[in-house]
């Protein structure tokens, strides 16, 4: 037998101290807890990597836009396949991309070919097929030539959408009975946007040279209302034209502009409101006037034709005259001279200026023609020209002094209301003959509707909203983190540590009884365990067989 030495114990002494980590303080907890713990857990990470990816957002913008169902799939599918980040734009107008790689994504959709576009061009032909038919051969052809006429227009910046008709007849050998193409083209324009004229006619120009034969007069456009752009205005039955109003408009803007421009250094920023009414002329009127002046005096003359008749006296054979017949046929003959002077010269019947021929000498006579001072005036009015202009400028009460410091508003005087119409009607040229009208008034601007964002609370200023907008959800859900936390966690942690400290208060009040412990050993003496160890061996040693069978009895399993 060995020696046992006991030592004695202090009823009252309270046990050492044991550190507990918290692996030990997890194992100790049971399969609910576990579960609440690692739910909560589970929130608070998921509130941080929340509120790190929101604070943490990259600018997105737009890669495509107004793309087919079947581009749109396509891109997807390779951002996906890229893991490129994508979201679309409300309605799936548009696909957005972190404006960092916007570039580089571009470029590797291009080298696949997207996107393709919902209107196919030439590239039908590409496809053509063995054994195709005549009449199928010109169908692709008529449709990729409809193809690259509308990506053609949809590269103009107002057309959202184009679709072009054409109507290419088959052409024989007959001259006569040959038939012009004909083409159509329907619109749709970017909301806000409008086609004038030389944009309209240039579609028209584009379509007629693209297609041979075809006359620019047989090229219909409409937008998507289905107004005929093509057709030329006609101002008797449409006196009002679009462009006019644009103009119009345009011109009272730009004045309205201008009298801003000159008086909101004087009075300040939006302490003036103006407002101009133009009345425009766009009659057309051409007048001719032709002008004869006679030369007067010495001015000099051009001779415009000169005829000179000169005649010399000599007798001509007169020719015979009369009633036709045997006698008158006959010239007279001269009778012998009488008496007492020359006889007459005997003529026919019925004669008349005979004597013209019978006097003497020469007969000259000149005729000269001066052209006529003529002045021909041709006068063509311009369109659009100024008929009459008014303006209408409201000028804010502007900020004075008191007696006693405060500020308040205080209307203008009238000299210088006087100085600012003298300003305003020389900005928009003002012109009395004309029967232009300008008037200034100066009133106290009602500033109850509209406050100032600088007037304003700080908790009511639009960049205080947006700012809280904008961080709303990652506090909150950090916020949530915390009240879970805090309500959930702390509580379970706090009743966790009561009940180990219970534990160890009912240890410290209850006697423990400790066995005696062990005498120690003597140098060189063997322990109990080397004591089994030898008597095990020697028994394997007298008796191999059984101890082979318990060996085996253990390690199939049919030991007790």
């Amino acid at each position: 037998m060995s020696a046992v030495a006991e030592i004695p114990v202090e009823p009252n002494a309270a046990p050492a101290a044991t550190t507990v980590s918290w692996r030990e303080k997890v194992a100790a907890l049971d399969r609910n807890q576990r579960i609440m713990i690692g739910a909560v857990g589970a929130l608070v990470v998921a509130g941080l990597v929340a509120a790190l990816m929101f604070s943490r957002q990259p600018d997105y913008r737009v890669l495509f836009s107004n793309l087919s169902d079947k581009d749109g799939g396509a891109i997807v599918a390779q951002l996906a396949s890229m893991n490129v980040p994508y979201k679309y734009t409300e309605g799936g107008g548009a696909i957005m991309i972190p404006a960092d790689r916007i570039h580089d994504v571009r470029l590797k959709l291009a080298t696949q070919g997207l996107p393709k576009g919902a209107v196919s061009g030439f590239e039908i032909m590409e496809n053509s097929k063995f054994g195709i038919t005549q009449f199928q051969e010109r169908v692709n052809y008529q449709r990729a030539l409809e193809g690259e006429l509308t990506r053609s227009i949809m590269g103009l910046s107002a057309v959202q959408n184009a679709r072009v008709h054409l109507a290419l007849p088959n052409q024989n050998g007959f001259f006569r009975e040959q038939q012009k193409p004909s083409a159509s083209v329907l619109l749709t324009l970017y909301p806000g946007r409008m086609l004038d004229r030389t944009q309209i006619a240039g579609i028209v120009h584009l379509i007629a040279s693209s297609v041979p034969e075809m006359l620019p007069s047989a090229v219909s456009v409409l937008d998507d209302s289905g107004k005929l752009l093509s057709q030329a205005p006609n101002p008797d039955e449409s006196p009002v034209d679009i462009q006019q109003l644009m103009y119009q408009q345009q011109l009272e803007k730009q004045y309205t502009q201008r009298i801003l421009d000159i008086l909101e250094p004087v009075v300040g920023k939006g302490n003036v409101k103006a407002q101009v009414t133009a009345e425009l002329d766009f009659s057309r009127s051409e007048s001719t006037s032709e002008i004869h002046a006679p030369n007067q005096g010495q001015a000099p003359s051009a001779v415009r034709s000169q005829q000179v008749l000169e005649a010399i006296g000599e007798k001509e054979p007169v020719p015979p005259t009369g009633v036709p017949g045997a006698v008158s046929n006959q010239p007279p003959q001269t009778a012998a001279a009488p008496v007492n002077g020359a006889a007459p010269v005997l003529q026919a019947a019925n004669a008349e200026n005979s004597n013209i021929l019978t006097i003497p000498g020469s007969k000259r006579e000149s005729v000269t023609n001066y052209e006529v001072d003529k002045t021909i005036k041709v006068t063509r009015s311009s369109t659009g020209t100024i008929k009459r202009m008014t303006a209408a400028v409201v000028v804010n009460y502007l900020p004075g002094a008191t007696a006693e410091g405060t500020v308040v508003p205080q209307a203008l005087t009238e000299a210088q209301q006087a100085q600012m119409l003298a300003l305003v009607r020389e900005t928009i040229g003002y012109n009395a003959e004309r029967g232009d009208s300008v008037n200034l008034m100066n009133a106290q601007f009602q500033q109850d509707t509209g406050r100032l964002a600088s007037d304003l609370p700080l908790w009511q200023q639009p960049e205080t909203i947006a700012l809280a907008k904008s961080v709303m959800w990652p506090v909150g859900l950090v916020l949530a983190a915390l009240i879970l936390a805090l309500g959930v966690v702390r509580p379970i942690l706090k009743a966790r540590k009561k009940k180990e400290q219970a534990q160890l208060d009912l240890l410290a009040a209850d006697e423990i009884e400790r066995p005696a412990l062990a005498a120690p050993l003597k140098p060189g003496e063997p322990t109990p365990e080397d004591l089994r160890l030898q008597q095990a061996r020697a028994l394997a040693k007298q008796n191999p067989i059984a101890v082979a069978n318990i060996v085996k009895t253990w390690v199939n399993g049919e030991a007790n």
